[in-house]
């Protein structure tokens, strides 16, 4: 019996064993989103990095990102922790844009060293956004007297519901100009000698389209995950899915102590009453999120 039809066997020592890649997905908005919803946060995506990166000698980790952004700093959590366990492991990582890697999701495919994505994927968005209410005249027209004390003439600038202070718009567009610096070293460090457009261009906030990314250096190719991990590693590429934890294995590691009191019926109505409503509104924001790029 030879070597050759030993290795086709599908069990024992002799089955030829593929490249390895593990794959994490990051979906969704990047940062706390309410009590009934997870958005993409380090302490959530922290355990699935840890667990992607800890296999020996694997070929690479690859990142299948949907996001429309969101908090800069937890994009920058993650985005570092993706680079440290990088650098540590010795291992490439390539990130898969699905329909939108933009704004805090554009963020985190940087941490990959090569970016790939459809052509109809919406990628960039390198710029820094801040959506409020203002809602004075409403509580004026029905009557609502609005009564605000502060200790610090500067404590409560962009308050809804009052006139928006000039000082408060100047204030907060230098905090905005500070975030976008810090968005742009990141892209430029990244994607150093691969950026082809302008800076005015691409550090405007525009987003576009996989093949216009593509012509601006953005990503680096255009291709799904399984197709480029195949072309890349070959056809027996062994792609391990790392996902969160669920279930009774789960309970289990979260479990500790002995069990709290049954909360009162009072307390239950008026907790589910409240994570309703936070839900409700946290879902508006998510939502609004992912229509600026018309999804």
């Amino acid at each position: 019996m030879n070597d050759s039809f030993l290795s086709k066997l599908p069990f024992g020592p002799w089955r030829t064993r593929g490249p390895l890649v593990s794959v994490v997905r990051l979906h969704g908005v990047i940062g706390d989103v309410g009590p009934l919803r997870r958005g993409l946060t380090l302490a959530h995506v922290a355990p699935l990095l840890d667990r992607a990166f800890a296999p020996g000698g694997q070929a690479a980790v690859a990142l299948v990102i949907n996001s429309p952004g969101g908090s800069p700093v937890q994009s920058a959590l993650i985005a570092r922790r993706i680079r440290d366990l990088s650098q540590e492991k010795k291992v490439p990582v390539l990130a898969f844009c699905e329909d939108v890697a933009a704004s805090g999701g554009y963020w985190l495919a940087c941490a990959a060293d090569e970016i790939f994505a459809d052509e109809s994927s919406i990628v960039g968005s390198i710029g820094v956004v801040y959506a409020g209410f203002g809602l004075h005249a409403f509580i004026e027209k029905h009557g609502v007297e609005r009564r605000l004390h502060t200790a610090g003439d500067r404590k409560v600038l962009l308050d809804p519901f009052s006139p928006e202070r000039e000082d408060g718009v100047a204030h907060l567009k230098g905090i905005q100009a500070d975030i976008h610096d810090a968005f742009k070293s990141m892209v430029r460090t990244r994607r150093d000698g691969r950026l082809k457009g302008t800076e005015e261009e691409l550090f405007s906030g525009a987003f576009w389209a996989g093949r216009r990314a593509l012509a601006f250096g953005l990503i680096d190719g255009l291709g799904d995950a399984r197709t480029v991990l195949r072309g890349r590693f070959g056809d027996k590429v062994r792609l391990r899915v790392v996902a969160e934890e669920k279930g009774l294995f789960r309970r289990m590691r979260l479990r500790t102590g002995l069990p709290a009191p049954a909360p009162s019926a009072a307390a239950v109505t008026a907790g589910l009453a409240g994570g309703l409503v936070d839900a409700a509104l946290s879902a508006v924001e998510e939502r609004a999120l992912w229509a600026r790029f018309g999804l």
